[in-house]
């Protein structure tokens, strides 16, 4: 199986990346910032920052960190899965406590 290759994003997860540049094109216009100005301070193209703004997922984190950096707006990374509710609830039912690995292959498990 290929590395390069992309699994598609579910409806709901799209609607999240769209969400979030649309988020980010109403930050910039909201400082009153051209995409040119945006795109040359966070070292991106513009082309790059249009497609961020749009939902694309082929962006990297790199780059929507340099952008957020340009709008004020890193400190809000800081925040995704502060407050872990579900993570919370299994730690404190003891099931997300395990740190058991999975066994390490074998020259024969390789083969067959």
């Amino acid at each position: 199986m290929s590395r390069n290759r992309k699994q598609p994003l579910l409806p709901k997860h799209r609607r999240v990346f769209e969400t979030l540049g649309e988020n980010l094109r109403l930050a910039r216009l909201r400082r009153k910032l051209s995409a040119t100005m945006v795109a040359e301070r966070a070292g991106i193209s513009r082309n790059t920052l249009y497609l961020l703004e749009k939902g694309s997922a082929s962006s990297s984190l790199g780059t929507l960190m340099r952008v957020l950096i340009v709008l004020g707006l890193d400190d809000d990374v800081a925040r995704v899965a502060k407050d872990d509710e579900l993570g919370r609830r299994l730690q404190d039912a003891g099931i997300a406590t395990s740190r058991k690995r999975a066994p390490k292959r074998t020259r024969t498990d390789e083969v067959g």
